[in-house]
Order: C-alpha cells, then sequence, then structure tokens
C-alpha cells in the first residue's frame, strides 16, 4: 500500500497535493480504493462550486457499494479529472496519479493544518 510523503490526507481517505500556493488536486487513496473495490462510476456534479471543508463533493461507485466523496479544504472546484467518465478503474490503477478526481482553488489554506500526514495516516489505516 502506497502513502506518498508529499500528499495531505483527511480520516474519510481523501488525498490532497498541493499545487503551487492556491490549487490542489484530490483523489481518494490507495487504501480507499482498495476497499471499495472495482469502481465502476466517479459522479462529480460540483464543478465550478464552492464546496466546504468536510462536505461533500461527488459520489464514487464501486460495483457492491456507493461511497460519498467528501472535501479536505473549503475550496472551489476547477476541474474534475476528465478520464474517469470513460474509465473510472483508473482509479484502482493509479488512485495517485492518473485516478485523481478533482482539481481545486484552496480557499483556506491554513486548514491544510489539520489534515494527516503521510505517518499519521499510515497509523489510521494502519
Amino acid at each position: 500500500m502506497q502513502f506518498p510523503e508529499e500528499l495531505y490526507y483527511t480520516r474519510e481517505h481523501e488525498w490532497l497535493k498541493r499545487i503551487g500556493e492556491k490549487e490542489a488536486v484530490v483523489g481518494i487513496t490507495d487504501f480507499a480504493q482498495s476497499q471499495l473495490g472495482d469502481i465502476v462510476y466517479v459522479d462529480i456534479p460540483s464543478v465550478g462550486q464552492r464546496v466546504e471543508a468536510g462536505t461533500v463533493f461527488g459520489t464514487i461507485e464501486a460495483v457492491k457499494t456507493v461511497s460519498d466523496l467528501y472535501m479536505p479544504v473549503t475550496g472551489t472546484i476547477l476541474e474534475k479529472n476528465p478520464v474517469l467518465e470513460s474509465h473510472p478503474e483508473k482509479v484502482n490503477e493509479s488512485p495517485y496519479e492518473e485516478g485523481w478526481m478533482i482539481r481545486i482553488e484552496i480557499e483556506k489554506p491554513e486548514q491544510l493544518e489539520t489534515l494527516l500526514r503521510a505517518e499519521a495516516y499510515r497509523t489510521l489505516v494502519g
């Protein structure tokens, strides 16, 4: 199981990778995709919307379940990963690279301090 050191993690199993000062990419962790099983659909209707930290920005559907996706920090969703529309399995195959969910503009960078770092997340799912 992978826990990239440069990422931030939530207790709900999302990850956030900062890109520059005000932008980030968000996805679900390797642990989360392994628990869900085969991903068949990703629904992110909130592109262009401001979403508060801890609230739902979309859903992910696996063969046996549907799970909510939670926003790690408050921000505006700038883009959803277009690859996931036709290839949702990329979340299983490459959760930290090709399987990212959304690109966001971070509104409150100080909220990053409330997220877990790799070691703490590794302990959480341990």
